[in-house]
């Protein structure tokens, strides 16, 4: 059969429409979506949404990685709006020397520092191996505040930054952690740290944090917990209410496998985004290609 031009024409735009249609279903049905696309197609508002945040770590190399990945977070913050950024530790490689902050945080990061986004930041191991970290923790940029481990609340979340390292002053942070968990009223509860408590990385899961931390987060309502460390992201299934999410991939990577507890696992230079409405946390992990690999939700412990 003979088609005339304009039939032609016609039957070849649905055919490309067609291909778009299925290449972005096929992009839901595995998870990824890409972040450009979103944000040229009309959205509805979100008017429940109470806190916007992401989180990325092990940071501080001023290389290449770092560099993408701090790209990827500019562009998100362009189309979704947030001014918060949780720094899981190792914010200076490769000793934490304090005279290296403006390669490895503030050129990195200067697009959104100038237009006002915090960082909160806590200590990894490679941090403390200059005087022990002092200098990191009084650096007006990680907004420590002088403080090792502290809380601050957004809206309706309230954030625990810790020291997870071996040194640590475990007698006291401890005793502080559950007193504050104690007497928090705040409907979201975020723990952060550098070193993970479950883990299908190099490092793997850590027993005595398991027996440590993990009674306080079932006991007071912790609903996620954030760490770095191991240079991957892996976000676990909900264990006792709480999810634990590795966001280590922030500068370079190493590989990672897969738990009976592991929602996503992935060895992509990457960091995640949250979204918090009055009863459950969007999850969503983007990668330097601006595509988001991974979706989760964290429902209210309430």
């Amino acid at each position: 059969m003979k088609l005339k031009r304009r039939q032609f024409l016609f039957l070849s735009s649905l055919s490309t429409v067609g291909t778009g249609v299925l290449a972005l279903t096929l992009a839901h049905q595995h998870g990824e979506t890409n972040l450009v696309e979103l944000a040229t197609a009309a959205t509805p508002a979100k008017k429940d949404l109470l806190l916007r945040f992401v989180s990325v770590a092990d940071t501080g190399t001023g290389a290449r990685g770092q560099y993408a990945v701090a790209k990827a977070m500019t562009l998100y913050h362009k189309r979704n709006p947030y001014d918060l950024v949780v720094l899981a530790g190792d914010n200076i490689y490769n000793n934490g020397e304090i005279e290296k902050v403006n390669a490895v945080f503030e050129r990195p990061y200067q697009d959104l520092l100038k237009q006002g986004v915090k960082f909160q930041a806590c200590l990894g191991n490679h941090d403390i191996r200059t005087e022990n970290g002092d200098p990191q923790v009084k650096y007006p940029g990680f907004n420590m505040n002088g403080r090792r481990y502290y809380t601050f609340r957004r809206n309706s979340v309230q954030f625990f930054a810790l020291d997870t390292n071996s040194n640590a002053d475990w007698k006291n942070q401890i005793p502080w952690l559950e007193r504050e968990l104690s007497s928090s009223d705040a409907p979201w509860k975020v723990v952060f740290g550098h070193h993970p408590i479950y883990s299908s990385g190099v490092y793997g899961s850590n027993q005595a944090f398991i027996k440590t931390f993990t009674p306080l987060f079932k006991k007071y309502g912790v609903q996620l917990y954030i760490n770095g460390h191991e240079h991957s992201y892996e976000r676990t299934r909900t264990i006792d209410g709480t999810t634990y999410l590795i966001c280590g991939a922030g500068a370079g990577n190493r590989p990672v496998g897969r738990s009976e507890w592991t929602g996503y696992s992935t060895s992509n230079l990457s960091f995640a985004a949250y979204e918090v409405y009055p009863d459950r946390i969007d999850v969503s992990a983007i990668g330097t290609n601006h595509r988001v690999f991974d979706r989760g939700i964290i429902k209210s412990s309430k």
